[in-house]
């Protein structure tokens, strides 16, 4: 197992986080998704864009968090999430999300929504969002939608999640 150093994204590595999303998916539009939402500054929110570091210096995963919307009230998306194929299985990919929630707590963030695998995403403490009445504006199997209260003191809303316009949805 790799010792991941994960820092938030500088200027310089756009152009690998590109490369991670292109490489890690079978088609491009994850990578076009960041480029699209590095672009829209409702939806883009600085320091909450994180990458881990092979040992050699390169980079090896990405993870996104930016704003969206639930009843109104402010959250975040987890998406995507990327580990450049040859690093996947080695602890990239938990690394950069443990790191980016860090981020989004430090920063005072309350929730973050993820659509993702079951039983991937609830070692990070997430749990299927209809538990507090939130839901995405598509269909999808209730345990793939899942969320994370970063902030117990503060109210958590319900009703259907607002992305950002660069999703598409």
């Amino acid at each position: 197992m790799n010792t991941w150093i994960t820092r938030p994204e500088t200027p310089e590595d756009i152009a690998a986080i590109h490369e991670i999303n292109a490489t890690a998916f079978d088609t491009p539009a994850e990578a076009e998704l960041v480029d699209a939402l590095r672009r829209d500054p409702d939806a883009w929110i600085d320091g909450l864009s994180l990458v881990a570091q092979a040992p050699d210096g390169s980079l090896a995963a990405h993870a996104l968090l930016t704003r969206c919307h639930v009843d109104g009230k402010p959250a975040l998306a987890l998406a995507p999430c990327a580990v450049r194929p040859a690093h996947q299985r080695q602890g990239a990919g938990s690394a950069v999300i443990r790191a980016a929630l860090e981020a989004a707590r430090t920063a005072g963030e309350s929730l973050v929504l993820v659509l993702g695998h079951a039983d991937y995403y609830p070692k990070f403490g997430f749990e299927p969002a209809s538990r507090w009445g939130i839901r995405a504006p598509f269909e999808v199997p209730d345990e793939a939608m899942m969320a994370l209260v970063l902030d117990t003191g503060r109210p958590v809303p319900s009703g259907v999640i607002r992305y950002a316009a660069a999703f598409g949805v």
